[in-house]
């Protein structure tokens, strides 16, 4: 759906035609079209790349402003950046983050407040979902709703964490509890921070604090030293975006779907999915790496120093890109992919949900949420689910490498290790994609179709391992290797 400024700008352009002939050539929509891409993922990827002069503007006349004035500059830039992407429909995150500040106002530091919240701002992410779903993806309100989600939720255990005697919190929940009491407008510039507001990364209200008091520099009384390491990040990203851009028009999930894919041979289509698995993943990379930019050019990036000294900049990495480029393990992935949003749900679900006793039910609970969080198409739940089940049996396999002498004395032989590695990232790739098939293609009949087509490989390998390994680690880890395992 048009926004209204779309509208307007359409008109004015009508209207110049006579004037400047060509001047219609300005449009978004052409622009878009000449680039291959929809006219949404077009003014995505300029709203990011806009965080640079943004950042720069509150660098070198903010900085050491009043707290009020970097707030409502967070506040005006993240909106205005809402509504050239979504129009009128910014009054949806609005709507969440005022309400958001009058349950913290009104029911306090309470367990009653945190469930409100979490059944309140998820249950209006989910109605987004159900209303605004297509068969495809769309880049619609529902993409940064599902960041500000998270934020709000973190933000009212924080709050709640805040009131508890520091002696009964973790080191880690003393670290992000919030002692005061947040204004409306410091809830609003945190939300709609223009670094973080549409694709992430997540971060605490109390880091964002010591960005508007000044205190994310690696220079005290200055503005921070981070030049440098933001092009860097801008430049990976730049990297990831032109390979991106090159190889999107061959490598699609729509092939999955064809004839064609149905009819090519069992080993030309897992090798497809090996490789449209790993490549698919290269557009959220970019995204992440340019916004990490960003942060790290205003400072928010900042996170302490190493013991030579040295200042890191990683507190709003969402990617550790040669650990994901190298990786053979799916753990390894899971830890260098979206790890802002990992390290949340580890923190404010998985953690508290200690009191079950059960780390895999923890585990799974964590991993339906996720699935829930990013939308109601099966597919998410299929994904996770694989995820799940890969997860179990990958450390299942470790641990009998680990216990079993055989296997842990050929698995250190040296000669052998790049042959090893190969048929880790082979199986590592290939199952990835599996996943990612029904990440992608959303609904059952699709990537049923594709799952039939590969005779349901990921499942039936998996499963099988899942019932197979306890018999053979019975068989190959002797005795006292158990009972010392068990002491």
């Amino acid at each position: 759906m048009a926004s209204a400024a779309d509208g307007d700008v359409g008109e004015a352009l009508e209207q110049m035609r006579g004037l400047w002939p060509g001047v219609e050539d300005l449009s978004l929509h052409k622009l878009a079209t000449s680039l291959g891409a929809s006219e949404q993922a077009l003014r995505l990827i300029i709203s990011i790349f806009l965080g640079y002069p943004l950042a720069l503007f509150y660098r070198h006349y903010l900085f050491y402003k009043d707290s009020y004035l970097i707030h409502l500059f967070h506040a005006l830039t993240g909106l205005s950046i809402a509504y050239f992407n979504f129009g009128h429909q910014i009054y949806h995150s609005l709507l969440c983050i005022v309400l958001q500040f009058l349950i913290l106002r009104m029911m306090g530091r309470t367990i009653t407040a945190i469930f409100t919240t979490l059944c309140f701002q998820m249950a209006y992410l989910l109605a987004g979902y159900y209303y605004t779903a297509t068969g495809d993806y769309d880049i619609k309100w529902t993409m940064p709703h599902c960041v500000l989600t998270l934020k709000l939720i973190g933000l009212c255990i924080d709050y709640y964490d805040g009131g508890k005697d520091r002696d009964s919190l973790t080191a880690e929940q003393q670290k992000y509890a919030i002692r005061g009491v947040p204004s409306l407008l410091e809830v609003a510039g945190f939300s709609y921070f223009y670094g973080a507001f549409l694709v992430g990364p997540q971060f605490s209200m109390n880091h964002y604090m010591k960005l508007v008091q000044g205190q994310l520099t690696d220079m005290p009384g200055k503005i921070p030293n981070s030049t440098i390491p933001a092009l860097k990040r801008l430049s990976l990203g730049l990297v990831y975006l032109v390979g991106y851009t090159l190889l999107s028009p061959h490598i699609t999930e729509d092939y999955l779907l064809t004839e064609d894919y149905d009819r090519r041979p069992l080993w030309f289509r897992c090798t497809y999915m090996l490789v449209w698995g790993k490549f698919v993943l290269y557009k959220y990379v970019t995204c992440w790496l340019v916004t990490e930019g960003v942060c790290i050019l205003s400072g928010l990036g900042f996170n302490g120093f190493e013991e030579n000294g040295k200042a890191k900049w990683d507190a709003c990495a969402n990617m550790k890109v040669w650990l994901f480029e190298t990786t053979p393990r799916f753990n390894g992935t899971i830890a260098s992919f979206n790890i802002n949003t990992n390290a949340w749900v580890a923190r404010y679900i998985f953690k508290r949900l200690k009191f079950l006793g059960n780390k895999e039910l923890s585990q799974g609970l964590s991993l339906l949420f996720l699935a829930l969080w990013h939308g109601l198409h099966s597919g998410y739940l299929i994904c996770f689910q694989m995820e799940f089940l890969i997860v179990i049996v990958e450390k299942q396999v470790t641990s009998l490498i680990q216990e079993s002498p055989t296997l842990s004395s050929l698995a250190s032989v040296t000669a052998l290790q790049p042959f090893y590695y190969l048929v880790q990232q082979t199986i590592h790739w290939l199952f990835m994609g599996y996943s990612m098939t029904a990440f992608c293609l959303f609904t059952w009949d699709k990537w049923l179709k594709v799952y039939m087509s590969v005779y349901f490989l990921g499942h039936v390998f998996f499963l099988s391992l899942l019932f197979i390994l306890p018999y053979i680690h019975k068989a190959m880890v002797p005795r006292k290797e158990k009972l010392k395992k068990r002491e």
